[in-house]
C-alpha cells in the first residue's frame, strides 16, 4: 500500500496459534538476552549513519530477525519509539526515516523491526510471529539502551497503522501511547473494499495471509477475525491512542476507507461518544463532515492537512483531516511526546 508523504521532518513534517498474546512479553524478555551484537555494517539509511542494523532472536520461533536500531549516548532513561513499516514494506523502508530524524534530534531510542516483512503470507500480517517479533524488539531495546518504561511509544501509518492498532490490543501493558494513521481495522472488510477499488494485489495479500477467501472455512474465517485489530482493541481502552485519517481516503486503489478508523474509535469509546452508523455512512460516501458535526479546529501542527473533525473519548482521540491516504509525522510524534504511562493496563 502506498502512503502519501509530503515534505521532510526537518521542514514542516506533513506527509506519514489463535491464543497466547498475553504471554509473549515474558517470552520476549528471555529471548532478548540472547540477541546478537549490533551489526558493524553501514546503515541502510545513509543519511542517518547512527542508525544501525541489528538482529535479535525472536521469541516466536527462535529465528534471528533484523531491525534498525538507534541508541543515543546518554546515561539517562529516555523514550523508546517503535516505528513500523507499511503493508508492503520491511525494516529497511525509507519512508520511516523521519522517525530516525526525530529520535536523533530528541535523544530518543528508535527500533524499526522487520516483523516478517510484506503482509502477503501467513507468517506476516498480524500473525503470532508478528506479535512476538515486535515484543522481542522492545525487549532488545530495553536490554541494549536505557529506556524509560513509562514512555514506550508505537507509530505507524497505513499497513503499519493496522499493526499499531493490533499491537495496542495485543500488548496494552507496554505502550504509553500509540499513533495510528489511515489504519485497516477489519481485514475481511478491506478485502472486499480492495476488490471494489481494483486493488487486486492487496486483496491477494490478505487471502494468502489468512489461508483462503473470507468464509471459505471456519478455520480461515477465524484467521480473518484474529488478525483484525478491532477484535482486540477492547483491551486497549487504557492506552492513549491517536487515530487519524484523511477524509477523502478510500476512494482510490490502495487507500483505506475511513470507516476503518470509525470502527476502532467506536470499540474504544463510551456509547454516548460513538459516531452513529448514519453519520459514518455520510462521512464515507461524501468525504465531508455532516452539517451537525462540523467544527472549527485550530491545530497548526497539521499544516496543510487541516483537521476537519475531531472527537475525544477517554484515552482515544479521532481526527479526520483535509487529505486522503497521508500521514503528518510532526503531529504524530509531537502528540506521542506528551504521553506518559500512569497505571499499566493488563491484557485480558
Amino acid at each position: 500500500m502506498k502512503i502519501n508523504h509530503i515534505a521532510s521532518l526537518s521542514a514542516v513534517l506533513t506527509v506519514a496459534a489463535l491464543l497466547g498474546a498475553a504471554s509473549c512479553s515474558n517470552d520476549a524478555a528471555k529471548q532478548a538476552r540472547k540477541v546478537s551484537d549490533i551489526t558493524p555494517a553501514s546503515s541502510p539509511w545513509p543519511e542517518y549513519p547512527q542508525v544501525r542494523k541489528i538482529e535479535y532472536l525472536s521469541s516466536g520461533d527462535n529465528t534471528m530477525q533484523p531491525a534498525l536500531f538507534y541508541p543515543p549516548r546518554t546515561d539517562e532513561a529516555v523514550p523508546l519509539l517503535v516505528g513500523l513499516h507499511t503493508w508492503s514494506g520491511n525494516y529497511r523502508q525509507g519512508l520511516s526515516k523521519p522517525y530516525a530524524d526525530w529520535c536523533i534530534k530528541k535523544g530518543w531510542v528508535l527500533i524499526h523491526p522487520h516483523f516478517r516483512g510484506h503482509n502477503k503470507r501467513p507468517e506476516a500480517c498480524g500473525s503470532e510471529l508478528v506479535v512476538a517479533d515486535i515484543l522481542t524488539a522492545v525487549e532488545y531495546a530495553k536490554q541494549n539502551a536505557k529506556i524509560d518504561s513509562s514512555r514506550i511509544y508505537m507509530i505507524g501509518g497505513s499497513g503499519c497503522g493496522y499493526t499499531s492498532l493490533l499491537m495496542a490490543g495485543r500488548a496494552p501493558e507496554i505502550w504509553a501511547g500509540v499513533s495510528s494513521w489511515v489504519p485497516i481495522t477489519v481485514l475481511e472488510d478491506w478485502y472486499y473494499e480492495c476488490k471494489q477499488l481494483g486493488c487486486e494485489e492487496h486483496a491477494g495479500d490478505i487471502v494468502n495471509s489468512c489461508g483462503g477467501l473470507p468464509g471459505q472455512s471456519p478455520e480461515i474465517e477465524a484467521q480473518y477475525v484474529h488478525r483484525s485489530p478491532v477484535t482486540h482493541l477492547k483491551n486497549a481502552v487504557n492506552v492513549p491512542l491517536d487515530i487519524n485519517a484523511g477524509i477523502r481516503d478510500g476512494h482510490h486503489s490502495g487507500g483505506v476507507p475511513i470507516n476503518h478508523s470509525f470502527n476502532a474509535f467506536n470499540v474504544l469509546t463510551a456509547p454516548s461518544d460513538r459516531v452513529s452508523d448514519e453519520d459514518i455512512k455520510y462521512f464515507v460516501e461524501k468525504s465531508e463532515v455532516p452539517a451537525h458535526l462540523k467544527q472549527t479546529i485550530s491545530d497548526p501542527i497539521y499544516g496543510l492537512k487541516k483537521p476537519l473533525f475531531r472527537r475525544v473519548s477517554g484515552n482515544t482521540r479521532l481526527t479526520f483531516f483535509d487529505g486522503a491516504h497521508a500521514m503528518v509525522y510532526e503531529a504524530a510524534l509531537t502528540w506521542l511526546s506528551k504521553q506518559k504511562k500512569q497505571t499499566p493496563p493488563k491484557s485480558k
